[in-house]
């Protein structure tokens, strides 16, 4: 973890500009993305967006709305952050969500030319549904995966 953080920092403090982020991952883990989105101001970069709750007597109403700026955003990123934190017992969980955002971010490289740098926090373990898919794109170089 610690030649992860390193890496990030130098990628972060040898731009030109300050990096625009957008983090991915379970809105459940707000303390989780907030010592994330604490960790890469540090560091000099500018989060545009992370995962946010949404009120569930409002979810209806909200949810378009929220969804549409998240993925307008996605599409300004410079970086795609996937917090697959550990949850519900799973290592480097990825919901359903979180890989649809990231295959959004892996088309606009693909279709739109962009070069969106797509970091996973950590390998998922094999039950993750998407793991084939993760593992293909870590191979393909479409990914990155910071490994100790």
């Amino acid at each position: 973890m610690l030649k992860f953080m390193r890496y990030l920092i130098r990628w972060c403090l040898n731009s030109d500009m300050s990096k625009k982020v957008v983090i991915i991952g379970s809105a459940t883990l707000q303390e989780k993305i907030q010592s994330w989105k604490f960790w890469w101001e540090e560091k000099g970069c500018e989060v545009i967006d992370y995962p946010r709750p949404i009120p569930a007597d409002n979810f209806l109403k909200f949810y378009p709305e929220v969804h549409q700026n998240f993925y307008s955003n996605l599409m300004k990123a410079d970086i795609i952050f996937v917090m697959n934190e550990n949850k519900n017992g799973v290592t480097g969980y990825i919901g359903a969500e979180s890989f649809a955002e990231m295959a959004f971010g892996v088309a606009q490289n693909l279709v739109h030319d962009k070069s969106i740098e797509i970091l996973l926090l950590q390998m998922p373990e094999e039950k993750v549904q998407s793991y084939s898919e993760v593992d293909l794109w870590l191979e393909l170089g479409w990914i990155k995966l910071f490994s100790d």
